[in-house]
């Protein structure tokens, strides 16, 4: 078989399972947003230390690393790009707000124009996730070449960083109930982000205190919305 199955994708492989499922899960049947999140939290773990274990192999050939690098932007794209989107997507259909709207009146113009720019948002979310990516391809094989070793800070912010926010506004949404229905504050900040995932704002590379202290937040958004979650179904 062609590939690269060592230890040092491990990781890498079992975030896009989880991305996949999440994915799967949050577009079926009637939608499952929240449940989702979760197999987004879950991506955001494997992708803080899947760096570190490819680093460990002393006798990683050129292609491997090279396989490494790819492997990690494509998963990226779908656990951080397409499953974000996805959510957003499942967002729509279990809004309590474009529900009464729908049953308003199921020919309602406005309300056609409102989903289309929200799916228009989610499409530009996902399309600068992978400019993003493939950009980040290109330069780090060109500062690999020339400097060496691990870059010290990142151009833009990281797409990896979805996995810390858009659980907070799922917790918030499903803290506030359907009373208060959250749901149209995720577009914006998807737009947001999409934004910085292309600027040229420069953003320091955690070292490992501060890779754990970003686990220990998704950890932290994982234990509450869980809780949550099962409180609200006993």
């Amino acid at each position: 078989m062609i590939g690269i199955y060592d230890y040092t994708v491990i990781l890498t492989y079992l975030s896009l399972l989880s991305a996949s499922l999440g994915i799967f899960v949050t577009l079926d049947g009637s939608g499952h947003p929240y449940i989702g999140t979760f197999f987004l939290l879950f991506c955001g773990l494997c992708d803080a230390f899947d760096g570190f274990v490819a680093r460990t192999k002393k006798n990683r050939s050129e292609l491997g690393k090279k396989f490494g690098i790819q492997i990690d932007s494509l998963c990226d794209l779908v656990a951080f790009g397409v499953l974000p989107a996805c959510i957003g997507m499942s967002l729509i259909r279990t809004s309590p707000t474009l529900i009464d709207w729908v049953g308003d009146s199921k020919d309602n113009l406005l309300l056609k124009v409102v989903i289309f720019s929200l799916f228009a948002i989610l499409a530009l979310y996902v399309l600068a996730a992978l400019i993003r990516l493939a950009y980040f391809n290109v330069t780090e094989e060109e500062r690999q070449r020339t400097e060496g070793g691990t870059r010290k800070d990142y151009t833009g912010l990281p797409v990896t960083s979805a996995a810390l926010i858009f659980p907070i506004i799922m917790l918030f949404k499903y803290v506030g109930g359907e009373a208060h229905d959250l749901s149209f504050i995720y577009f914006p900040v998807a737009l947001i982000t999409g934004f910085l995932f292309l600027s040229k704002i420069r953003i320091p590379k955690p070292h490992l205190r501060g890779i754990l202290i970003l686990v220990g937040i998704g950890l932290v958004e994982c234990i509450v919305m869980l809780v949550l979650f099962l409180n609200r179904r006993s």
